[in-house]
């Protein structure tokens, strides 16, 4: 399937939106799912209402979801996937399952969003030293600032692929290089990656990964991934025991308290089922069109965007290298103006971006084009 033979207005109906079409360009925050995920999860609901929970496809199809996202991010298999409910969770599982000793050294950026801060730093109250990496004033994180804060105690590294508020991207094989030589890890919060980039953990080096799949990956609240490597999943002892994490859990009675040996061991208790069949239809989706080709739309799209907001007078801070974007762009409002209250007063015009950090931010997804892009422009350069 490529983009041009795709039915838009029914795999989005954001496009046309209770007959007031929205220029929805907000795709890093809490986008809209597609609509086949819509159409998945309301018969997931009236077959709910109507038979309980008898219908049994229900749970092979939510399995299926898990080799989808295996082969979305070239994992060698679904036994490396685990199903979370944001990617909070997911970091908070390597951060509290592994065996701390005081002095062991995390390395973050002082930048992360705060999924990926929290659950490291509270490790503090266990000896572990917190250490970040500056962003630089030109909103970039140098490769080698990461790389000179590891050293013999560093256990993990966890980093964002892609920085909510500027749209940096990090060049992540070579701290995994690095961390892995000194014996650590590298955890990626990958939430504003997957879904637009293309993700490939085993070139890239990556050891776990996080991810809700509400942004880029089109998918409801409340339903992610996690992935963590085969070898390492057994090392990780799960800070929340439950049920469906250990072996046998269906033989309610026989009360095995071994964990399952793969990622399985990361799921405590039940799926959110209809969530999962939606996430799995958008990732379907995805696939369909093709992570490369989505990518490739993307930034054409975001560099529309950049030149038509460089010609309109605005400063564009997201950096622009061709392995550092991504599918966010920042730019400065014009002097007098609060980045907020523009996004307010676009808001009003059915017009949908964000403000961050005093910024404004868009992130365009495959399926707008530039003449939403142009009405944007318009839009702010009128207030």
């Amino acid at each position: 399937m490529s983009i041009d033979t795709l039915d838009l207005h029914a795999e989005f109906p954001i496009l046309a939106a209770g007959g007031r079409p929205l220029t929805f360009l907000n795709h890093a925050a809490v986008a809209p799912i597609s609509g086949r995920a819509a159409r998945v999860m309301a018969d997931l609901a009236h077959q709910s209402a109507a038979q309980a929970y008898l219908d049994p496809d229900w749970y092979p199809a939510v399995l299926r979801v898990k080799h989808t996202a295996a082969k979305l991010i070239n994992a060698n298999s679904s036994k490396e996937i685990a199903f979370i409910p944001n990617t909070t969770t997911g970091i908070a599982m390597l951060a509290g399952g592994l065996d701390w000793r005081p002095g062991d050294r995390v390395v973050i950026t002082d930048v992360e969003y705060p999924a990926n801060r929290y659950p490291w730093t509270d490790l503090r109250r266990r000896g572990v030293e917190i250490v970040q990496a500056k962003q630089g004033p030109d909103l970039r994180i140098d490769v080698d600032d990461v790389i000179n804060l590891i050293n013999n105690r560093t256990r993990v590294v966890s980093i964002s692929h892609v920085q909510y508020a500027s749209g940096f991207r990090i060049d992540l094989k070579p701290i995994a290089d690095v961390v892995h030589a000194a014996g650590g890890l590298l955890c990626v919060d990958a939430i504003q990656s997957i879904g637009v980039l293309p993700v490939d953990v085993r070139a890239m080096g990556i050891d776990f990964l996080a991810a809700d799949g509400h942004k880029w990956m089109l998918g409801p609240e409340g339903a992610g991934f996690l992935f963590c490597e085969e070898d390492l999943c057994q090392q990780i002892m799960p800070p929340i025991a439950g049920w469906m994490g250990k072996r046998n859990p269906l033989d309610y009675g026989n009360y095995d308290e071994r964990y399952l040996p793969d990622a399985r061991r990361f799921e405590p208790g039940t799926w959110n089922v209809a969530g999962l069949r939606g996430l799995g239809a958008s990732l379907d989706l995805l696939l369909e069109v093709g992570i490369d080709a989505v990518w490739q739309r993307v930034d054409a799209l975001s560099g529309h965007l950049r030149e038509a907001l460089a010609a309109a007078g605005y400063k564009v801070v997201s950096p622009s290298g061709v392995h550092e974007r991504s599918g966010i762009v920042a730019w400065l409002p014009r002097e007098g103006q609060d980045a907020a209250q523009v996004a307010d007063a676009l808001k009003q015009q059915g017009i949908i971006i964000a403000s961050r950090e005093g910024r404004l931010r868009a992130s365009p997804h495959f399926y707008n084009n530039e003449q939403q892009l142009d009405l944007l422009v318009k839009a702010i350069d009128e207030l």
